[in-house]
């Protein structure tokens, strides 16, 4: 509104008429009809826009698009609620509601460090809003501040020292700052304050799980599925565009899914599945749109995914993921359906069985390829337990220390480039798409991303960004043709590569299943930002598409 040297009398009756338009739309939106209350905002700010300028009182203009911002943002609408909440704080800046909301909107957006900046803000005008400071808390863990978080959460148990949610909230960030008993303690204290709270519980099976305690972890397992057998998590929008049954598996590897299942347009059950037996819970199958198996290592979930999959059988409902494919997903399984591809050295594999003779004269006489060889108990990922042996001695030795455990033997591939720096590349499939996630490089035939010392070299930097830009740059033609060959024969749903390419130009690869990681917070590393979330709107599209079938 424009400047007058003449003040413009208010119009009483036009003042009125928005204020009941104020009143009807939140009457509207407490009742859930948000289309409703969005259509009276709106319908107010156009009889507004009708009249002199200064003739309505800016509270009231604040007031209307405020409120339309909040059923915007409820409908998922977050940039037309981010365009409404400015217009609100640009006629009254002192709205603290408005600037806590407009950081809701950043953060949901996955911009958490401007999102902070609002929260601050909004700080100043009322240092004690308690919305602002829960909301805070959030935007300082996407933001990987732990520290920061952990000490506002202390702060604001200083003041309600009952509160479940907060001590949940600091469970998770002490998880985060490896402090797992704090943690476990914190947890606890959530579940005291609330013994419905199976989500804690459920915390601390996975910790008492990690930490060996399989015992403990079991109770607290069985005791949540007791309580609340589906995990809920509403849609970020609402109505939401469908419902998703998700299935995990506890005591066995997942595919990692908070990034991916972060504000939905669609809400989620998560169910856990035990190996003791079926769920404790029925549920029309109607209510359910789409069957996600997040139970993606054929190693550790051998006896939960025929639970699985006798579960997405029953249901009759399209399974992303489908547990008996995943069952065929075992690193010596995918070497066998691999083998043969042109363009491809798919590394030999041998499954050793535990007991079996380990001695060095058995072990050399049976193995299918020479040493060096790279050996790892079955169903273990990552770094971890994962060696190069040398000659038959090391490798008895090596078998020995977990002798309980079938272990795999895997053919050693020296896929070093020209400069004698090694090269892991992964890609994530989604559907019918093949998307880059990251290049890792390094000096050692072992690479692991989050291991390298990448972050020390721009000439590294910019050469994963390039990956990232344009995989050609690293990939031909061949080789794109094979990624898309093993997306065939693979045959699931979404899962991720981990492959390099030797010195004769063979795609050689190191891996092919469901469980590997894709997350957001890469400080160190912002350019990979944009195609860790194309991966997530990938698997948004795909999951909107299967469940509209």
């Amino acid at each position: 509104m424009t400047a007058n040297s003449h003040a413009t009398a208010p119009n009483l009756e036009t003042c009125e008429r928005l204020s009941r338009c104020v009143r009807l739309g939140r009457e509207h939106f407490v009742s859930g009809r948000t289309a409703e209350a969005a259509a009276t905002y709106r319908g107010g700010l156009a009889v507004a826009a009708q009249e002199p300028d200064g003739s309505i009182s800016v509270e009231i203009l604040s007031d209307l698009h405020a409120n339309l911002a909040n059923a915007l943002m409820v409908a998922g609408d977050l940039l037309a609620a981010s365009d409404n909440y400015k217009a609100a704080l640009r006629l009254v800046p002192g709205l603290t509601g408005c600037w806590c909301n407009l950081g809701n909107v950043h953060l949901k957006t996955g911009r958490a460090q401007d999102a902070i900046a609002l929260y601050l803000q909004a700080l100043k005008f009322d240092a004690g809003h308690w919305p602002t400071r829960t909301n805070l808390v959030q935007a300082l863990v996407a933001t990987r501040q732990h520290l920061v978080a952990k000490a506002l959460l202390l702060e604001l148990l200083g003041e309600r020292p009952g509160d479940g949610p907060l001590h949940h909230e600091l469970g998770k960030v002490c998880f985060e700052l490896q402090e797992t008993d704090q943690s476990i303690r914190h947890f606890e204290a959530a579940f005291a304050a609330n013994p419905s709270d199976a989500e804690s519980l459920y915390w601390i099976g996975a910790i008492r799980q990690a930490l060996g305690d399989d015992t403990a972890a079991q109770h607290a397992y069985a005791r949540a599925a007791q309580i609340q057998p589906l995990i809920r998590r509403p849609a970020a929008k609402s109505p939401a565009d469908f419902r998703v049954l998700a299935l995990y598996a506890p005591f066995a590897g997942n595919t990692p899914s908070s990034f991916l299942f972060k504000d939905t347009d669609f809400e989620t059950d998560t169910l856990a599945l035990l190996p003791s037996g079926a769920p404790l819970v029925t549920f029309p199958k109607e209510d359910i749109d789409l069957v996600v198996n997040l139970i993606s290592d054929a190693d550790q979930a051998a006896d939960v995914l025929p639970l699985a999959a006798d579960l997405a059988a029953r249901l009759s409902k399209r399974t992303v993921n489908e547990p008996a494919k995943i069952m065929q997903t075992t690193r010596d399984a995918v070497a066998d359906l691999l083998l043969g591809m042109p363009g491809c050295r798919i590394p030999k594999i041998q499954r050793l069985k535990a007991g079996t003779d380990c001695s060095v004269a058995a072990r050399e006489a049976a193995l299918p390829f020479p040493f060096p060889l790279l050996a790892r108990p079955c169903g273990t990922h990552g770094g971890d337990d994962f060696e190069k042996i040398a000659d038959g001695s090391a490798l008895a030795a090596f078998l020995a220390q977990r002798g309980d455990h079938d272990h795999y033997l895997i053919e050693y591939v020296d896929y070093r480039s020209a400069d004698g720096y090694f090269r892991k590349y992964r890609f994530i499939f989604v559907g019918d798409q093949v998307l880059p996630y990251h290049l890792a490089v390094g000096s050692d035939w072992k690479l692991h991303h989050d291991s390298t010392d990448m972050e020390d070299h721009v000439w590294m930097q910019q050469e994963e960004a390039a990956f990232l830009e344009n995989p050609a740059t690293a990939f031909n033609i061949a080789h794109r043709a094979a990624l898309h060959a093993i997306r065939e024969r693979i045959g699931l749903d979404f899962f991720g590569i981990d492959c390099g390419v030797d010195g004769a130009g063979n795609l050689v690869v190191f891996e092919v299943n469901a469980s590997m990681l894709v997350h957001e917070g890469n400080e160190k590393f912002p350019y990979k930002d944009p195609f860790v979330q194309n991966i997530r709107i990938a698997f948004h599209d795909m999951l909107r598409t299967l469940a509209s079938r």
